[in-house]
């Protein structure tokens, strides 16, 4: 039980839960968005998507607190 963005056209970023174990060498992440929609995400091995924070850090007012300091979780925050 893991999550993570993946970009999107409209959206610009979109949470997933990851749904199948990610192993070294898998060219796709098995994951579900938010709207119950099943994705096989393309990865490349050596840039994974970004890892979502604990929805108990949504709308930390110290963004020094978030445990992922990125794009998505910034703007997610």
């Amino acid at each position: 039980y893991n999550r993570v963005w993946i970009p999107d056209n409209e959206e610009v970023w979109q949470s997933a839960e990851i749904t199948k174990n990610y192993e070294a060498g898998d060219r796709f992440l098995h994951v579900q968005l938010e709207d119950g929609t099943e994705l096989n995400y393309p990865v490349d091995p050596a840039a994974l998507p970004p890892l979502r924070n604990p929805d108990i850090l949504v709308g930390e007012n110290d963004l020094t607190a978030l445990s992922y300091l990125h794009e998505p979780a910034v703007l997610h925050n």
